[in-house]
C-alpha cells in the first residue's frame, strides 16, 4: 500500500478543489490534491460549461442600467428557490445563501479577475420566473472564454503560485472512503485508477470537492424528486461521468449530514451526444423560444405553453407529467439558424476561443454552422419541407405512430394563425412572452420578431426529440459557513471539510428547490475559497 501525508488533502480537481488549493497555497500549506480523471480533464466538469457566474452589483450590470443589491438578489433568491419552506435542514442553504449575494462581489467576482478572468460586456437575463418570480435582472455574466477558459486562468495561476512547490497533484487516484482516528477525519483511502495498487494519504485535514451525485443514473432515480412522478424511461446525463456519490456516502457512514438529494437542477431539453464520452451522455439544448414545445402525441404542453428563460424546473415538470416523459420541438431552420444552441464550451467556441468578430457576427446572424452540425449528426432531429413529410420521419425516428399528423397540423396552424394576425391581436401567451423577451436587448438579438413555423422562405421545418437530461446536485453534504461538515446533531466534524457540488454548492443545498444560474460555478468558487481558507486555519 501506498502511503502519503500532507498537511491538507484535497478530494477532486474540479472548480471548488483548485479554488480551494490556491487559499491553501496561500496560506502556506502543503497539499496533496486527489483526483480520478486523467490530467487532461483537470479542472472537471466546470472545465466543460458555459460560464456563467451570479454576481450582484457588477460593473456590468450598472453598464446595462440594472442597481442590483445583495438584499434584491436574497430576495429574489429565497423567494424563487422556496427557501422558506418548512423543510427540514434548511438552516445552513438559507446562511449561505445570504452569504454568497452578500460576498460574492468582492469573493467570486472581484477575485477570478485578479486572475484574469473577463466577461462578456452584457450579462444575461434568464429564470425569471414563472408562477414564481425569478431574477429581478440580468445576473448571469458570461465568463470570455466560457468554463474552459475559468478553468485555465485558474491552473495558470496554480502553476504560477509561488509556493507551487508545496502542492502534490496526482490523478486517476480513486478515494473511496475516510479515515478517522479517535472520533477526527485525518485522511482518506483508496486504490489507483492505474494500476490498482491501494493507498492510505493523512492530513490534518480533508476537503471533499468530488462533485455531485447525477453522473450516476441509477442515483438520480434512487434520488427522484416526488413533484416529477416517476422518472423518465429515458434519462441523459450532462454531469461528470465520475460524480457519482461515493464520497457522499462515505461522508455519511462516519456521521456527516447529507440533505437534499432529491432537488437536482436538470434540463428539458436534452439530446444525446453524437461523440459520447460516458454512458447516456447528452447534451442541454437551450430551447429556442419561437419553437413550438410538443409531447409525444404532438400537442402542445400546456395549458402555459413552455418557453425558456422562465423556470427551467417547471419546464422538466411539465414535460414529467406526460404519458411518455419526452417531448418535441417543431421548429424552422430560420428559427433555428437565430435561436438554437447548445450549452457549454465544447459548441460555443466563439466565446471559447475569444473569437470576438464571430461571437458578434453569430449575435447579428445566428449560427447556421451550428445548425448543419447538428441537423447532420444529432440522432435526436429529423427535417422535412412539410408536416406530412417531417410528422412522418418523427415517427419513423421514434419506431411508432405516436405523432399525430392531424394534430400537429392544428396546433400549427392555429399558432401561425395567430401572428399573421399582426402584434396587435395576438392572444397566444407564447407569442405573449416573446413580445416581453424582446424588450430586453440581449433577448432581442437572439429571439426572431414572431416567425410563423409553415414559412416557405424559412424551410426546411425541424422536429428535435428532447429527453431529460441530469445535470447538477442541488442537495448534498451539509456544511457551516467555514465549509466544515456538520453531524447529523449539527455539530462540526473534526477534520473535514467539503465544497462546491458536493455541498449543494454550499451548505447542503443553498440554491433551494431551484436556481437563478450562475450559482453553480459561484457558489464552487466561494464555498471551495471558504473551505481552503477555513481547513488552512486549522492545520
Amino acid at each position: 500500500m501506498q502511503r502519503y501525508q500532507a498537511d491538507v488533502i484535497v478530494v477532486g480537481g474540479g472548480l471548488a478543489g483548485i479554488c480551494a488549493t490556491l487559499e491553501l497555497l496561500d496560506s502556506g500549506r502543503k497539499v496533496l490534491l486527489l483526483d480520478r480523471d486523467i490530467e487532461a480533464n483537470f479542472g472537471g466538469q466546470a472545465k466543460e460549461s458555459f460560464g456563467g457566474i451570479f454576481v450582484v452589483d457588477s460593473t456590468e450590470q450598472r453598464r446595462v442600467g440594472f442597481r442590483d443589491s445583495p438584499d434584491l438578489a436574497y430576495a429574489d433568491w429565497v423567494r424563487f428557490g422556496e427557501l422558506d419552506a418548512d423543510v427540514a435542514h434548511m438552516e445552513w442553504p438559507r446562511r449561505w445563501a445570504r452569504a454568497y449575494v452578500d460576498r460574492c462581489k468582492d469573493e467570486v467576482y472581484l477575485w477570478v479577475k485578479k486572475h484574469g478572468v473577463r466577461f462578456v460586456p452584457a450579462p444575461h437575463w434568464i429564470e425569471r420566473g414563472q408562477f414564481t418570480p425569478g431574477n429581478s435582472g440580468p445576473r448571469f455574466h458570461i465568463v470570455w472564454g466560457t468554463g474552459h477558459g475559468l478553468i485555465m486562468h485558474l491552473l495558470e495561476a496554480l502553476a504560477r503560485h509561488p509556493r507551487r512547490s508545496q502542492l502534490t497533484t496526482m490523478f486517476g487516484q480513486r478515494v473511496n472512503d475516510l479515515l478517522v482516528d479517535d472520533g477526527r477525519i485525518t485522511g482518506c483511502r483508496g486504490v489507483s485508477e492505474i494500476d490498482g495498487e491501494a493507498f492510505a494519504a493523512s492530513a490534518g485535514a480533508t476537503i471533499i470537492t468530488t462533485g455531485g451525485v447525477n453522473g450516476s443514473i441509477e442515483r438520480v432515480r434512487q434520488h427522484w424528486h416526488a413533484d416529477w412522478g416517476t422518472p423518465p424511461e429515458v434519462l441523459l446525463t450532462g454531469a461528470h461521468k465520475y460524480a457519482d456519490g461515493v464520497l457522499h456516502d462515505a461522508a455519511s457512514r462516519h456521521g456527516a449530514r447529507v440533505a437534499h438529494l432529491d432537488r437536482n437542477w436538470n434540463y428539458a431539453a436534452g439530446v444525446h451526444h453524437w461523440q459520447p464520452r460516458k454512458p447516456h451522455h447528452g447534451l442541454s439544448l437551450v430551447p429556442p423560444r419561437s419553437a413550438l414545445w410538443l409531447n409525444w402525441q404532438g400537442e402542445r404542453i400546456g395549458p402555459q405553453p413552455l418557453v425558456t428563460g422562465f423556470d427551467t424546473r417547471d419546464l422538466v415538470t411539465q414535460v414529467c407529467r406526460q404519458e411518455r416523459q419526452y417531448s418535441w420541438q417543431v421548429l424552422n431552420r430560420k428559427i433555428m439558424d437565430k435561436e438554437f444552441a447548445i450549452s457549454g464550451a465544447e459548441f460555443n467556441r466563439s466565446v471559447r476561443d475569444k473569437k470576438i468578430l464571430r461571437f458578434a457576427r453569430e449575435l447579428l446572424l445566428g449560427n447556421p454552422e451550428l445548425t448543419d452540425e447538428f441537423l447532420s449528426k444529432c440522432k435526436d432531429v429529423v427535417s422535412a419541407h412539410n408536416l406530412s413529410e417531417l410528422v412522418e420521419k418523427m415517427n419513423a425516428l421514434n419506431g411508432d405512430n405516436a405523432v399525430n399528423l392531424a394534430t400537429v397540423q392544428e396546433v400549427v396552424g392555429r399558432y401561425d394563425e395567430q401572428i399573421a394576425r399582426g402584434p396587435k391581436f395576438h392572444n397566444d401567451e407564447q407569442l405573449r412572452r416573446i413580445a416581453y423577451l424582446r424588450r430586453w436587448p440581449g433577448d432581442k438579438l437572439r429571439t426572431c420578431n414572431f416567425q410563423p413555423i409553415l414559412d416557405q422562405s424559412a424551410m426546411p421545418l425541424v422536429a428535435i426529440r428532447e429527453y431529460v437530461v441530469c445535470r447538477k446536485s442541488l442537495g448534498g453534504i451539509q456544511t457551516d459557513l467555514s465549509g466544515r461538515v456538520v453531524d447529523t446533531t449539527g455539530q462540526a466534524m473534526p477534520g473535514l471539510y467539503a465544497a462546491g457540488e458536493t455541498t449543494g454548492y454550499g451548505g447542503g443545498g443553498m440554491n433551494g428547490l431551484r436556481a437563478l444560474e450562475g450559482t453553480f460555478l459561484g457558489g464552487c468558487i466561494f464555498s471551495g475559497r471558504i473551505a481552503g481558507h477555513a481547513a488552512a486555519s486549522t492545520t
